[in-house]
């Protein structure tokens, strides 16, 4: 038996534990992030990039408006002759570490209304946004797919 044989197997182990330890702690960050991109909305008529931004996510309108280009029916008059596009509808989403960001709000310019949401990512092309009034209980869920 070689003398050198069992320090060769401990830095193997070593460095197998590093390894792991460094893929575990990218795994945890690429969930949180997972939501990170492009979507589209269910009527494929506007698209939304979410993006981290702090510690929180956020999301702003890229492209079509499903609607009236500019934000017509916000509660503040002078807001209402901002464009649509570059909007940001989605504000403050914080990740729960269990596939879903809560404690965020979400903008409808169509309606001009503010809507507590939360969003859970389905498959890595599905994307459930549920805004709601008060509880989870009373509000519409929209799945968004991934623009590719």
């Amino acid at each position: 038996m070689n003398k050198y044989q069992p320090k060769g197997i401990l830095n193997c182990a070593l460095i197998l534990i590093f390894l792991v330890l460094i893929a575990s702690s990218l795994h945890g960050q690429t969930k949180a992030d997972g939501i990170n991109g492009e979507w589209l909305s269910p009527q494929k008529n506007s698209r939304i990039v979410i993006y981290k931004k702090g510690n929180n996510y956020f999301g702003k309108i890229t492209w079509g408006t499903g609607g009236s280009s500019k934000d017509e029916k916000n509660p503040d008059k002078a807001l209402r002759s901002r464009d649509v596009i570059g909007l940001e509808i989605l504000k403050d989403f914080e990740y729960d570490g269990d596939g879903n960001w809560e404690n965020g709000s979400i903008y409808n310019p169509r309606e001009g209304k503010t809507y507590s949401c939360k969003m859970t990512l389905k498959s890595l092309t599905e994307l459930s946004i549920r805004g709601y009034v008060g509880v989870s209980l009373f509000g519409r869920t929209e799945i968004w797919t991934r623009y590719k």
